[in-house]
């Protein structure tokens, strides 16, 4: 009887040991595939890439405060993918764009990354500086190519991350200096700056309060938050403050209050926004007579009105795919991040690596990448911005786009000085 239940007892322990090894297999496995093999055309893989597949992931904003930024992102990388597919894909591999809606929620955002992370090779899209903030840790950790359809400066320095084009900093420079250069203002004048709480508006203000120190004209800062659609209070501050322009970096519904408001107050001065606070739609709300008088936008990229032939393709596809969809910045952003990320994926193909961290290094490679749609761009320094050349829109509701081009792309005064002064 002993003899029967001592066999019996270890068989069990036999089996579960058994079950064990084999379920450590499985994991191990597993591991090993997402660390890498190589496929059967001899380029090494990792997450994300198969022998037939590319998997990229967006990880953007669909129903919050820029749900039509996330919307025109979305379809023009989608449209990019279509078209890559159309010419045999990258590396003999079809290219597919994983989608996940945050609206905004950079704890959704968090939860997200998590799902998505383990099954794509890069991000070609991620709304939102508190966002990619969050995310910070874990794409460098995973080695995780990522655009961030966000310009904080504090994004920078990161070898996975990159940010496309100028900073917001960068861009309040230019802002600053058109002011000053065309719209009479002097030094001892004084300047509004409506901004988001966060990274964005705490960057853009950086930028502000720098040069307008150097141009010997003060700020006058008013903070709101994202969920901030009146901006009476601010309107009614920055009058009494007797400001002779307004800068905002906010979002498009802010932008509109903004101008609204200090229009019907009677406070009609020069209006500058960051490229992420103007919509071609504000044009057909009350508010666009004002934005029409007032407002100019500082942007690293051209309007899509513009004459550039890649941009003038781009627009002709992109109206003729989603008809009735508007063909805003968020289009030419989007297209243009998603054609810089087939850049990196083809030259790490072409090395014979899709592996995570050999698709980074592709990318840190570039030195004057141009895909014809702005400004070169200088991947190889994460430490500074890729673009310093900053352009001036303005409103104009008939143009593709809602926007027209002002002054072509040019580096404000004293950028270098100013990035000196950042570093140091």
């Amino acid at each position: 009887m002993t003899t029967t239940h001592h066999r019996h007892r270890t068989q069990l322990v036999a089996a579960a040991a058994l079950a064990l090894l084999l379920a450590g297999t499985g994991c191990s496995s597993k591991a090993g595939s997402q660390d890498g093999g190589s496929g059967a055309d001899g380029v090494k893989t990792g997450p994300g890439v198969t022998d037939r597949t590319i998997r990229l992931g967006a990880l953007t904003d669909l129903t919050g405060p820029y749900a039509t930024l996330g919307k025109s992102i979305v379809q023009a990388q989608q449209m990019w993918a279509d078209e890559t597919n159309a010419k045999g894909g990258i590396c003999g591999r079809r290219v597919e764009i994983v989608v996940k809606d945050h609206g905004y929620d950079v704890q959704k955002a968090v939860t997200s990354y998590a799902d998505i992370a383990p099954d794509v090779v890069a991000l070609p899209q991620v709304i939102g500086s508190p966002v990619v903030a969050a995310l910070l840790d874990d794409i460098e950790r995973d080695h995780l190519l990522t655009f961030p359809q966000a310009w904080a400066a504090s994004l920078l320095g990161k070898d996975s991350v990159q940010v496309l084009g100028t900073t917001y900093d960068v861009d309040m420079l230019a802002a600053v200096d058109f002011l000053t250069r065309t719209k009479g203002l002097t030094k001892g004048d004084t300047i509004g700056h409506v901004y988001f709480e966060g990274d964005y508006g705490a960057n853009a203000l950086e930028g502000s309060t720098w040069a307008a120190g150097r141009a010997g004209v003060k700020v006058v800062a008013q903070k709101i938050k994202a969920t901030d659609t009146d901006l009476s209070a601010q309107v009614s501050a920055l009058r009494k403050a007797k400001v002779k322009a307004i800068l905002i970096s906010a979002g498009p519904a802010q932008t509109a209050s903004l101008a609204g408001v200090a229009a019907s107050r009677g406070l009609r001065v020069p209006i500058v926004s960051s490229a992420p606070g103007f919509a071609p739609q504000l044009m057909k709300t009350p508010a666009g007579p004002a934005l029409d008088a007032m407002l100019s936008v500082v942007s690293a990229a051209p309007a899509v009105s513009s004459d550039l032939p890649g941009v003038r393709r781009m627009v002709a596809a992109y109206a003729k795919k989603f008809p009735g969809s508007p063909v805003d910045s968020g289009v030419l952003s989007g297209y243009n991040a998603a054609e810089l990320m087939g850049a990196d994926l083809k030259k790490a193909c072409a090395a014979g690596s899709l592996a995570r961290e050999d698709v980074v290094a592709a990318h840190r490679a570039q030195k004057n990448a141009d895909t014809g749609l702005g400004s070169p761009q200088d991947f190889s320094d994460n430490s500074r911005p890729a673009s310093l050349e900053t352009r001036v829109l303005r409103p104009d509701a008939k143009a593709v786009g809602g926007l027209v081009g002002v002054e072509d792309a040019h580096r404000a005064p004293g950028v270098e000085e100013y990035l000196k002064s950042r570093t140091s």
